[in-house]
């Protein structure tokens, strides 16, 4: 629900902000979409508010202070990538789906939340992805007991898939209301994608700060094709293979393929990536602002 005031004042931040939750194509050849609504905004006039964020910081496209340092505020990201079997339906894929994403409605901790249909095949042969945003660790580990969340993985999850993994990482965003919630008009749609390593063992952990910090200096040079940027180290080991993650969002699929076909990324992937990495996977999923608004 569009809602534009001069100031918000939110405390707690584990609180969710209201929102339209928007629900689209479920069919076969238009998978299912989700998106946060058109979220708040409170006096940014027209400033374009894209952001990078990264453990170790890179510089950004946001408005910066007086000072020309940009504030930064630690959050915790969540994957959940599911595998759902072959003969899953449309009407079982809305149940599913629709499910996870009012989660957000029904218990705090999270920030943001974004979910839908893997576009392209992978190897893992995983069919859907779940990202959401935390504040802290404490608020993700609530989140795993929440009795409300187990009901849902149990009644609306599980029976439709042969598989999940999730991966949690640390990062940092900047500390504002929309970058924070990933509210506002660049994310009411474009193209999540999600990157997962796993470091191959015995790689020397200057071959794997080389490696990050070129991921970084790529998505930064890369500031007018992506609306925001994390990734951290795995702290999920017990869910998964994969030692470190990213997610990227993208204002359009075009974006994300430009940004994929890209020399320089093409370089740092052949010589920087595959040579201290045993598995990766690449994955994206679209965010459509259109649809049926269903609360």
């Amino acid at each position: 629900m569009p809602l534009c005031i001069p100031t918000l004042s939110i405390s707690p931040f584990h609180q969710t902000l209201a929102s339209s939750l928007r629900i689209f194509s479920t069919s076969k050849s238009h998978p299912a979409r989700y998106s946060n609504g058109r979220g708040v905004g409170f006096g940014l006039g027209n400033r374009e508010r894209r952001c990078f964020a990264s453990v170790n910081g890179v510089s950004s496209r946001f408005d910066e202070s007086e000072n020309g340092t940009v504030k930064k505020r630690n959050v915790v990201e969540h994957i959940l990538l599911l595998r759902a079997k072959s003969d899953l339906s449309d009407v079982e894929e809305k149940d599913m789906l629709d499910n996870l994403y009012t989660s957000q409605y029904q218990m705090r901790g999270i920030l943001a939340i974004s979910l839908g249909r893997i576009e392209e095949p992978n190897d893992d042969n995983f069919t859907h992805a779940v990202y959401m945003r935390f504040q802290t660790k404490e608020d993700l580990s609530k989140f795993y007991v929440n009795s409300y969340y187990s009901q849902v993985l149990k009644e609306h999850v599980m029976p439709y898939c042969d598989g999940t993994i999730s991966v949690d990482y640390e990062s940092e965003v900047e500390d504002d209301i929309l970058p924070i919630f990933r509210r506002g008009e660049d994310f009411n749609y474009g193209a999540e994608c999600i990157l997962l390593i796993s470091m191959a063992e015995n790689t020397l952990a200057g071959a794997i700060e080389d490696a990050l910090a070129t991921l970084r200096r790529l998505i930064a040079d890369s500031q007018s094709l992506i609306v925001q940027a994390t990734e951290g180290l795995n702290f999920n080991k017990t869910e998964s293979i994969y030692t470190h993650a990213a997610v990227i969002r993208f204002p359009s699929l075009d974006a994300l393929e430009i940004f994929r076909g890209s020399s320089e990324y093409k370089e740092m992937w052949r010589h920087k990536i595959q040579p201290i990495t045993k598995k990766t996977l690449l994955i994206h999923f679209v965010v459509d602002p259109v649809g049926t608004q269903l609360m």
